[in-house]
C-alpha cells in the first residue's frame, strides 16, 4: 500500500480512536459524510481542501496521515581486517548498540587480557572460542552465548586449527574500544 492509499485507513483510524462517527466529524469539517466515507474508503482523492479541517478537528497533522518513507535498512558498512581478525558490521553507525560479525583466526595462545568500559555480549556460529574472564578461562562452542563487564580483564580467540566466528554486541563504551583499537 503506497503512502497516497494509507491516508484513507488512517483518517478512519484517527476518527474512530476520537470516538466520532462519520455525520460527527463530517458535520464539524463542513462536508457531507459521503464524501468522508468516500475519503475514507479511498474512493475520493485527498485534497488539502478535505484533509485541513478533518485534521484540525481531529487534533492531527496532515503529516500524521503520510507514513514517513522508510530508509533502505540495508548496512552498507564495510568488513575491515585487522590483526587476522575479520570485523563485519551489522548495524549502522548511528545504531545505540552495535553488532559486528567477527572472525578470529585459530590462535594456539590466548591474547594478553585487557579492560576497558563497557559491556560485551556474544554468540558463536562456528568454530569454538576461548574466552579469558578474569581468572577463568572458559571454552564455548557453537550455539552458546557470554555475556560479561569488559570491566573485568579479557581476551578472545578461536580455540583449536580452524577460525571461530562469532556475533558480538557492545554498549556504546564496549565498541569504541573494540573498534578503535586492536580487538581481542
Amino acid at each position: 500500500m503506497t503512502g497516497l492509499e494509507q491516508i484513507g485507513p488512517r483518517l478512519r483510524a484517527a476518527r474512530q480512536e476520537r470516538g466520532l462517527t462519520l455525520d460527527e466529524l463530517a458535520s464539524r469539517a463542513g462536508m457531507s459524510a459521503s464524501t468522508l466515507s468516500r475519503l475514507e474508503s479511498g474512493k475520493r482523492q485527498a485534497s488539502l481542501e478535505l484533509l485541513v479541517p478533518l485534521t484540525r478537528h481531529l487534533g492531527i497533522r496532515i503529516d500524521d496521515l503520510v507514513p514517513a518513507e522508510q530508509p533502505d535498512p540495508r548496512v552498507r558498512r564495510p568488513a575491515t581486517t585487522r590483526h587476522g581478525h575479520v570485523i563485519a558490521p551489522l548495524t549502522r553507525e548511528s545504531s545505540p548498540v552495535q553488532t559486528y560479525k567477527v572472525t578470529y583466526p585459530p590462535s594456539d595462545a590466548a591474547p594478553e587480557p585487557r579492560v576497558h568500559d563497557g559491556f560485551e555480549w556474544f554468540y558463536v556460529l562456528s568454530g569454538r572460542v576461548r574466552l579469558v574472564l578474569g581468572e577463568q578461562e572458559i571454552t564455548l562452542a557453537r550455539g552458546e552465548a557470554a555475556e560479561f563487564d569488559t570491566r573485568t580483564p579479557h581476551s578472545i580467540s578461536a580455540v583449536g586449527a580452524r577460525p571461530a566466528e562469532v556475533i558480538s554486541i557492545f554498549n556504546a563504551a564496549g565498541e569504541r574500544m573494540h573498534t578503535l583499537t586492536a580487538p581481542d
